[in-house]
């Protein structure tokens, strides 16, 4: 599956944060704990080395990862040079407030009201960046909601006299061709859900949990036996949760059966699952 999806609003993003990139200290991109690679933008990566700009990574939603999984991470990419990394939930209170202190000694030079340490945050869409501004401010300042594209101006905030914090929308890269990535990102709704069939993704998702997490499936749906495979948990969850086609002798509703493992693994409900992990990449990617 190649996804081709770059709304009009995401190019002028891009365009603008190329230009922010000039005047900002240090780079926060938000990324998803349950998958901090294929939900961190190359894009991003390419803008800031290009200014030579530091970065810190903010693994959101890591209540909703596997923790052992999330320490992994965060041990590959603090090993990186100029980079920071920390695992938090932003709709947790407190969480989010760590995240300017963890910025500070990328650029120990800009801590005065004359130089404040100036912040820009970046990230694909959908990873909880308007959770974090709102929760970081303490006030509802940016539109939050579960799909793509919420926010698509920068926005700029005072934390404090030494401080400054810029929003930015989320921000794909105008080809998916990986495949593997494609679905990852729909699973969390990076990318509209126009561009994906359910029942395939579904498929996907279950294939991907029977490998890492199949204790998950028994539990919650039942799904038990050596020869299951994306389609047969779909048939599982149908026949647990009742998913029938409207008519007389309705056969499984394979398509509800598949928003159901969907939802249930983007609220948790499932359990705390992360769908990648850091070995087989480079360090420096």
């Amino acid at each position: 599956m190649t996804i081709q999806w770059f709304p009009g609003h995401m190019n002028i993003a891009r365009q603008e944060a190329a230009k922010r990139m000039e005047t900002v200290d240090v780079v926060i991109e938000v990324l998803d704990a349950r998958m901090p690679k294929a939900s961190s933008n190359p894009m991003i990566t390419e803008l800031r080395e290009h200014r030579q700009r530091p970065c810190l990574k903010v693994l959101n939603k890591a209540d909703l990862a596997d923790p052992a999984v999330t320490k992994a991470w965060l041990d590959m990419y603090n090993r990186q040079d100029g980079v920071n990394a920390v695992a938090l939930s932003c709709n947790q209170p407190g969480q989010a407030s760590k995240v300017p202190n963890l910025c500070q000694p990328l650029a120990p030079h800009r801590n005065s009201s004359t130089k404040p340490l100036r912040m820009l945050i970046m990230g694909i869409p959908n990873v909880g960046k308007s959770t974090f501004m709102n929760m970081l401010l303490n006030r509802r300042l940016a539109k939050v909601g579960n799909e793509p594209a919420i926010t698509r101006m920068q926005q700029r905030h005072t934390l404090n006299d030494h401080m400054t914090l810029i929003d930015s929308p989320g921000l794909l890269w105008p080809k998916i061709e990986d495949p593997v990535v494609g679905f990852m990102l729909a699973t969390i709704y990076a990318v509209s859900a126009k561009v994906v069939v359910d029942e395939e993704l579904a498929e996907f998702l279950a294939t991907r949990l029977l490998a890492r997490y199949p204790q998950f499936l028994t539990k919650r749906y039942g799904c038990v036996g050596v020869d299951l495979n994306g389609e047969s948990v779909l048939e599982a969850i149908a026949k647990k949760r009742g998913c029938l086609t409207k008519g007389k002798g309705g056969g499984l509703d394979r398509e509800k059966a598949a928003k159901i493992l969907l939802n249930e693994f983007r609220n948790g409900t499932l359990g705390r699952a992360s769908l990648e992990t850091p070995e087989g990449y480079e360090s420096g990617a």
